[in-house]
């Protein structure tokens, strides 16, 4: 068969039900096999949509999201996709056409070096260069985004080599000896782990993204319930630890509660869990945790003493690990009224310093209960979706996470027009799911046309946009730190929404009035297909708490 039809069954081998893409020139043998190759094919209007939606699928399931480029701008479009998922550790496969062999290095139209110009923000690339070579290639692509530290892979495939007739086995097998990820953990460190838990006064369980990659969020809250550990989680590990629980702090970091971060400065044992101590965690880092000794376990050797030198380094899988480490604590029998004072201490922060705003004395809509009518709305099920900034930090802050794999956005890269993709992504992956996608109206615009897809392509997404009229964050930083020297941040002529919803064929609702804004998001939320409902929020509000940049986690503000 031609190699393309190989391709179109090595996916359906892998359990691709949907891919996203656009067709072009080097790879029309693709979409060629894509006509009767039993794949649904969810055509983007822009291949940087295309890579975001197959994060989306991927973030949403756990499965290997794909996305198709042609060469050329079609591939490099995908690079900040590409960097993206490579950020967040989401497991992804982007296949790209390419120029002929005959054309390779001859400057031919639409060539791009793709391979070398992702090199630093990819997993893994291959480069075809004999037709034979791919079906073992799309095999070895999926398994190595999927095992050890989850990430992007790219195939690039020579249109002349795509369309070659190939003798096809089915053969998914993998034979990669230089690529032996470690799953179990140390036993000797298991242990070590266990006893310094055992030991700690005040100890805090710091955990990322890592947990909800592995699985292992069931695994995590049987830990920290072992014992009446603290919790915090980052921006990525959202609820891979239930919300509203007794024992969560909030989460971490920049814009984190202060409890959640004071906690952190006073810890005298972090256990950090699929978490790399991010600069937006750690602040000021030669002031991080002074107090603290680290265990860190992660699946990625690479992360371990990268940024915070740790004392107890366990490589392994969370899922595999976290129930060892369980297991051996409670061998241990200690005495949990050993953490009397430290709770009776995080009870105190708690107290003095909860997640709070000034609502307004009118009608007017604050930011901050719009997320929470938004919570109220959906009964806090539903899949989240965000773009970057402001909105993005006061959905973490008041939308509470009780599952895991409910919350989507752009952590690492922090890409704006993250969102409106990443949730046709989400729908696509799980059709009888509420999902929303909270945005904000200078993100929105990076990928508004995604409307378009979502509407032909039947996928009923909410957009449900936080409408200021700025570029929030960057306004919020000039305010605080530039003297109010407003630079490019006033979004003067921003299209009227209600009406570019409409001219795409969806719903488009406007919402200004605070007394029934809950209403109003229930009717959008029943509404069929894909709606924008366009919600005018305060102008200038800030996000708080904020760790200023560069400085440590006591000193935050607001």
């Amino acid at each position: 068969m031609r190699a393309v039809d190989a391709v179109m069954e090595c996916l359906k081998a892998e359990g691709v039900e949907a891919v996203f893409g656009i067709p072009g020139g080097a790879n029309l043998p693709t979409y060629d096999a894509l006509y009767d190759g039993g794949i649904r094919h969810v055509l983007c209007r822009h291949e940087a949509g295309a890579g975001h939606a197959a994060e989306g699928y991927a973030k949403a399931t756990g499965r290997v999201g794909v996305a198709l480029a042609t060469s050329g701008p079609g591939a490099t479009n995908l690079v900040t996709p590409i960097a993206d998922a490579m950020l967040d550790s989401v497991p992804t496969v982007f296949i790209t056409g390419q120029v002929r062999t005959d054309l390779l290095g001859t400057d031919g139209f639409q060539e791009a070096d793709i391979t070398g110009m992702t090199m630093p923000v990819v997993k893994h690339s291959i480069m075809i260069q004999d037709p034979r070579e791919i079906p073992k290639a799309i095999h070895e692509a999926f398994h190595i985004a999927r095992t050890g530290r989850p990430g992007p892979v790219l195939v690039d495939i020579p249109q002349d080599l795509s369309r070659a007739d190939i003798a096809y086995e089915p053969d998914d097998r993998i034979a990669l000896p230089g690529y032996k990820p470690t799953t179990e953990g140390n036993v000797k460190q298991i242990r070590l782990a266990a006893k310094a838990m055992a030991n700690a006064r005040r100890p805090v369980i710091y955990a990322g993204g890592g947990v909800v990659n592995a699985g292992a969020a069931a695994e995590l809250t049987e830990l920290c319930t072992a014992d009446r550990f603290p919790v915090t989680l980052t921006l990525m590990g959202l609820g891979a630890f239930p919300a509203p629980h007794d024992q969560w702090l909030g989460w971490l970091g920049m814009h984190g509660t202060r409890t959640a971060n004071y906690a952190m400065d006073e810890a005298d044992l972090i256990v950090a869990i699929g978490a790399r101590f991010d600069d937006r965690v750690t602040g000021k880092l030669s002031e991080f945790a002074p107090h603290a000794k680290f265990i860190h376990i992660d699946i990625d050797p690479a992360e371990i003493s990268k940024n915070v030198p740790a004392h107890i380094p366990i490589v392994g899988d969370a899922k595999r690990v976290l129930p060892k480490l369980m297991r051996e604590y409670r061998a241990l029998e200690t005495d949990s009224s050993r953490l009397d004072a430290w709770w009776e201490r995080i009870r105190g922060w708690q107290e003095r310093h909860p997640l709070a705003y000034e609502d307004s004395a009118d009608s007017e809509i604050k930011p901050q209960y719009m997320i929470e009518a938004l919570y109220e709305a959906t009964g806090g099920d539903a899949i989240i979706t965000s773009d970057v900034g402001q909105h993005q930090m006061w959905a973490a802050q008041y939308f509470h996470f009780a599952r895991p794999r409910r919350w989507i956005n752009s952590g690492g890269l922090g890409t704006m027009g993250f969102g409106l993709p990443s949730a046709l992504g989400a729908q696509v992956a799980c059709p009888d799911q509420t999902v929303v996608c909270v945005a904000g109206d200078g993100s929105l615009q990076m990928n508004s046309q995604e409307l378009a897809t979502c509407v032909q392509e039947d996928v009923p997404v909410k957009v449900f946009l936080m409408n200021n009229g700025y570029l929030g964050m960057v306004r919020q930083w000039q305010e605080l730190f530039w003297n109010r020297r407003y630079s490019g941040v006033d979004m003067k002529m921003t299209p009227d929404w209600v009406k570019l919803a409409e001219a795409y064929g969806a719903t488009g609702i406007r919402a200004s009035q605070k007394e029934t804004l809950v209403d109003t998001m229930k009717r959008a939320l029943e509404t069929p297909g894909p709606v924008v409902l366009d919600v005018h929020v305060t102008k200038e509000e800030n996000t708080y708490p904020m760790i200023p940049a560069g400085q440590a986690a006591r000193d935050m503000v607001g």
